[in-house]
């Protein structure tokens, strides 16, 4: 059983502290960025910020579904989800870039063993990071 990682990144023209505070807005901007394979959303705690906690279905792939319970902790320029459901973890990093900001998203989680953890570490990667690559643009998109 290893970690498998996947992560996409973007460059914003908005300041670091407008791109971090959208991505600990789970009321408001989180719903109208998100892409069709979040299923569900819900706001479970609070709603903005640490200590929100948050409930979606992500629909990887036609037949791969994950329900996910997130606490959610800001810290400086960091946005993290904590999967209570498992030991997936999505970490938003945003860096001040001149006038803008770049976001790198990154998601971990540990694998299963065998063949079929070859193959999770293989393609689970490439279908996570178009799902992030949406949630980046769609961000871009709002923030524009």
């Amino acid at each position: 059983m290893g970690q498998v990682t996947a992560s996409s990144s973007i460059s914003l023209d908005v300041p670091a502290d407008r791109a971090v505070a959208a991505l600990a807005d789970y009321e408001t901007t989180r719903p109208r960025i998100l892409p069709d394979q979040y299923l569900d959303y819900q706001v479970v705690e609070g709603g903005s910020g640490d200590g929100t906690v948050v409930h979606w279905i992500l629909k990887a792939t036609e037949s791969r579904s994950r329900d996910v319970l997130a606490d959610v902790s800001v810290k400086g320029n960091s946005v993290t989800e904590t999967d209570r459901n498992s030991s997936m973890v999505t970490r938003y990093d945003v860096t001040p870039r001149g006038t803008g900001s770049g976001v790198t998203v990154t998601t971990t989680w540990n694998g299963a063993g065998g063949i079929g953890g070859f193959f999770e570490r293989i393609f689970a990667p490439l279908g996570l990071k178009k799902i992030q690559s949406l949630v980046l643009s769609n961000l871009q998109r709002e923030l524009a």
